[in-house]
Parts: C-alpha cells; sequence; structure tokens
C-alpha cells in the first residue's frame, strides 16, 4: 500500500516539474485493494503537491466511500470512481490542466486527424467531453461519453484526461495529448489543416496497437 501511495505521489509531483499542471490543479490516481475492498489511491484536495506525504493519499473504494477522518479526496474523485467502474483496462489516471489542451477545451473542440498521434488516445479523434461544473457526476458522464473507444479526451472549458495501463503509461499519454494540443493550435494559426482520412486512421490504429504489443 505505501508502495502505491509513493508512485501516486511520484506522479502528482510530476505533474508540477513538468508543468503539465502547476502547484494543486490536476489530479491522480491509482487503482488499488485495501482490506479487501475494491477502490483507487488519489491526491487529497486542496494540498501543493511538493509537499505530499504518504498519508495523505486518498483511499477510495469503488462504491465511493471514503474515510473523512483521513482527509478528503480530490474533488474529482466521482470522475476517477466512474472511469474505474466502467473501463476495466483503466489501472491509473492522470487529469491535468495543461496549457494547451486547456486552450483547445475551451473552443469545446474535437481534435480531428490533422495528425496521425491522435490515434494514441485510441480513434479517430480525440473527443472534448460537454463542460459540466468540476466534482458533479454531470462531469463524469460527460467524460466518459468522450472516452467511448477511447482513453484520453479532452474537458470543455476545464483541461484533460488520460487513463492507461499504469501511472507512467497514463502520464505519457496525458503528455501527448498536451503535445498534440500545441501542434494543432499552432496548424490553426496557418488555416484549416488537411485531415486523414478515416481509412487512412484506420491502418494507423492498426500498426499503433501492434507497436504497443512489440
Amino acid at each position: 500500500m505505501k508502495k502505491l501511495r509513493a508512485q501516486v505521489i511520484k506522479y502528482a509531483k510530476k505533474l508540477n516539474i513538468t508543468n503539465l499542471s502547476t502547484l494543486r490543479s490536476g489530479n491522480v490516481s491509482l487503482r488499488a485493494k485495501e482490506k479487501n475492498i475494491n477502490g483507487f489511491y488519489i491526491t487529497p484536495s486542496g494540498t501543493k503537491y511538493s509537499s505530499l506525504k504518504p498519508k495523505d493519499i486518498i483511499f477510495v473504494s469503488l462504491n465511493g466511500r471514503f474515510d473523512k477522518k483521513k482527509g478528503k479526496p480530490s474533488s474529482e474523485w466521482r470522475f476517477h470512481q466512474d472511469i474505474y467502474v466502467n473501463k476495466k483496462d483503466a489501472k491509473a489516471i492522470v487529469h491535468a490542466h495543461s496549457t494547451c489542451a486547456t486552450a483547445v477545451s475551451t473552443h469545446s473542440k474535437t481534435i480531428p486527424a490533422f495528425h496521425y498521434m491522435v490515434g494514441v488516445a485510441g480513434g479517430y479523434d480525440i473527443k472534448c467531453a460537454k463542460y459540466a461544473t468540476f466534482g458533479t457526476r454531470n462531469l463524469s458522464k460527460n467524460i466518459l461519453s468522450a472516452l467511448k473507444n477511447r482513453s484520453a479526451c479532452l474537458i470543455s472549458n476545464h483541461g484533460q484526461i488520460a487513463f492507461g495501463k499504469n501511472l507512467d503509461n497514463a502520464f505519457e499519454l496525458a503528455q501527448e495529448v498536451e503535445n498534440i494540443c500545441h501542434q494543432y493550435i499552432n496548424a490553426l494559426r496557418i488555416g484549416k489543416p488537411k485531415t486523414l482520412s478515416k481509412k487512412e486512421m484506420k491502418i494507423v490504429l492498426e500498426k499503433m496497437k501492434n507497436y504497443k504489443k512489440g
């Protein structure tokens, strides 16, 4: 348990170190089991990541229960819960208010296949979840809809979220999404970029699947 808590802290600090999210913004979680209860460890609410200690990391069950005496989980714990319940392949989640992803999200834009790397999220494009107040079940529903057949999405007027088989995988995907958004913003400065066909993206996705296996 302590090792898993340490992993959450490591990647929460990486949010700050890499400027993917500053100070207290964004959150990190890892699927876990405590006392034979399935759930996840998640960063706490309102704590600077630079000062996190293992005892600060909160365990939340898949039923949404946590020990209030041990602190409050991130205000966004609900969408972490819903992703873990609905996405069996989600083992770790990284949510970031990264600069470029947030900028694109304020336009509620789905990122089209202007570059084949949009396929890293698992589909022909990267969806943008509809806006809802942070920490609400409505936001969870919108995110799950945008994550259909995807492992990452933008969140309108908010940021981005990515999940993976471990925290390293989820964090790397969040970095890829941020880079894609940066490239997309620059492409739009020139004009409307050419997009790849679904036929081509189908080939790309198959190649990516085999690349990940290798």
